[in-house]
Parts: structure tokens; C-alpha cells; sequence
């Protein structure tokens, strides 16, 4: 298939790329030219705007957005909008919010354009990894867009079967899936973040305890040195709390123990406060989601080895770099 890739970053160079490798054609565009050149001399081919791109992919044109969540995204559907023409379908990669989806795809409904809303994790190991799709939209479209998906999910690998899936949508062992309506891949996609949060923060508060253990206001014989790099490693193998957070927290640890490399200071991308909104609407309890990003805002002004610990995931997860104080 032929797809047009706005948004060159982190993320959505590595999604041409993955597409590319699987014998897809791509259009790409970016603001940086470099970005553009890099994708083109992998086979690219590179569109010098938006009506550039629109004009190479021609009528029923798809075009995948991998844009920041708000107006550079909301600035570029209405683009877009204007100049793919009806039978054209728009998919927001990225991390909207979900009432936003809910709203494009009613308008662009209306001139004949379809929208899709795909919740994408995967970071910046997705190239390689493969990406989780949660993906909200028209059945009729998902299931055209099949080979574009299944391209971009890791497929099943090496993981077990899960015992009484029998007879239910393969699409979710492969790595994607369909949510529902417009809206409902991103809401999937923002409870998702919400318990990472979680599961990160988790890891945080356990190794700060480990690293606390070591502090001369405890008893001389209650102190002990952890070694906290092979216990990390140690958990890795067979623990019950076994992850690819976890597997970060080791890579990070092997290398810096102290993490002196990290302020702390860890920034949150509104995904979390999303979900904490969807809670209170549901009036369903969210205690750890909403310690965990509380935690976040303190970290930026009193910080401590947890909150590097949560720094450093994130940043091998996805790149992100600390807020600065």
C-alpha cells in the first residue's frame, strides 16, 4: 500500500521505516528537512508540503499524522481537510484526546473523508519491537487498512498463547487491535498511559526503598548495601515482576547505579490527567494512577532517586528528556 507519514520524529520516522521494510511505499513530510532526507535515502519518497504529499498520493489517499497531542495536530487535519478530497482516510497516530477524535471524525464525516484514531506504543524501540495498535475508527476502514497494521504490530512472536482465546479476534494476538468508534483507540490508548504511570511508579518507590536501606539513621545491624544494578537484573530472570520496565530500569541502573545522569524532574504528557478525568466522569476510584502522577509534579520541585529512576524509563522507552526546573 501507499501511505503519506506526517511527523518524522521519534516515532513516526520509525513507523515509515517498519512500513517500508514490509514493501510499502511512503510519502513523508516533516518540518526538518534533515528528517525528510533521511527517510528518502531509506527509500522514501519526500514531499516538499502537505499539498506536495497530497498531490503525490493522489484520490483516496491515506495520510498517518505523528504530531505533539493539540494544535499542531488539530492545525493539520484542518489542512489536510482541504486538500485530500473525499474517499481520503486521516489516522491521528499520536496521543490526542479522545473527545478531540470524537469530533474530527463526525466533520470530516461529512465531506466524505474517514478518520481513524490509533493509539501507538512502542517509543522509540518500535522500529525494531514493533508497535501495540489500539485503533478506533470504521470497521470497513480498519479492515482495509489490514496490511498497514500488521505491518506496523509485532506480530505474535515468541509469547504463549493465551489459554480460552479461541474463536476470538487474532487481530489482538498479533498486536492490534479494533477498539470501536472514533475515540475509542485513544481512550484505550489514555487509560493505557495511566497505568504505566502506575506501573512505573511502583518500581520507583521499591528501588528508593532498596537504595534507603543503606541510611545511616537506621540501626547499624538494620542497614544493608544493596546492590541494586543485580537486583534489578536479578528480578528480570523469572520474577513474578518481570517487564520491559523493568528490563529499562536494569539497562539504566547497569550503567549509571547512582543515576547521576537525572535530575528527577519528570515530566507528565497529559495523557495521565486525561485518564484521571475519565475517572471522575465514571466516578470510578483511580488511587494509584492519581499518586503516581501527583508524584510527577512534586518530582519538579523536590526530586528524589525514585523520581530518576522514573526518568531514566522514560527516556528508554521514548526518548523523553527531563523537564527543566
Amino acid at each position: 500500500m501507499r501511505i503519506g507519514i506526517v511527523g518524522l520524529g521519534r516515532m513516526g520516522g520509525s513507523i515509515a521505516r517498519r512500513l517500508m521494510r514490509a514493501g510499502h511505499q511512503t510519502v513523508v513530510w516533516d518540518r526538518d528537512r534533515a528528517a525528510i532526507e533521511a527517510l528518502v535515502s531509506d527509500g522514501a519518497a519526500g514531499a516538499a508540503s502537505l499539498a506536495d504529499m497530497a498531490g503525490q498520493l493522489g484520490s483516496g489517499a491515506v495520510f498517518w499524522l505523528m504530531l505533539p497531542a493539540g494544535e499542531p495536530t488539530e492545525t493539520t487535519v484542518d489542512q489536510l481537510a482541504g486538500l485530500a478530497g473525499a474517499g481520503a482516510i486521516l489516522i491521528d497516530g499520536g496521543n490526542s484526546f479522545y473527545k478531540d477524535d470524537i469530533r474530527r471524525a463526525a466533520s470530516l464525516a461529512k465531506i466524505g473523508i474517514d478518520y481513524l484514531d490509533v493509539g501507538t506504543s512502542g517509543g522509540v524501540w518500535g522500529s525494531e519491537r514493533g508497535f501495540c495498535l489500539m485503533i478506533g475508527g470504521r470497521e470497513e476502514i480498519v479492515r482495509r487498512l489490514d496490511p498497514i497494521f500488521d505491518a506496523l504490530a509485532p506480530g505474535v512472536g515468541d509469547i504463549a498463547r493465551t489459554a480460552g482465546r479461541d474463536g476470538r479476534d487474532d487481530r489482538a494476538e498479533r498486536g492490534y487491535v479494533h477498539t470501536g468508534p472514533p475515540g475509542s483507540g485513544h481512550f484505550v490508548k489514555m487509560v493505557h498511559n495511566g497505568i504505566e504511570y502506575g506501573l512505573m511508579q511502583a518500581y520507583a518507590e521499591g528501588f528508593d526503598i532498596l537504595k534507603g536501606k543503606a541510611s545511616e539513621s537506621l540501626p547499624a545491624e538494620e542497614r544493608f548495601t544493596i546492590d541494586l544494578p543485580d537486583v534489578a537484573e536479578v528480578w528480570r530472570r523469572g520474577s513474578v515482576v518481570s517487564s520491559w520496565l523493568l528490563d529499562l530500569s536494569a539497562a539504566a541502573l547497569a550503567r549509571d547505579p547512582a543515576l547521576e545522569a537525572f535530575s528527577g524532574s519528570v515530566a507528565d504528557n497529559g495523557e495521565g490527567r486525561w485518564a484521571l478525568d475519565a475517572a471522575m466522569e465514571e466516578r470510578v476510584p483511580a488511587y494509584v494512577m492519581s499518586a503516581a502522577l501527583y508524584t510527577r509534579y512534586r518530582s519538579r520541585v523536590d526530586s528524589t532517586f525514585g523520581d530518576k529512576l522514573l526518568s531514566a524509563m522514560r527516556l528508554g522507552f521514548g526518548g523523553h528528556v527531563e523537564t527543566p526546573r
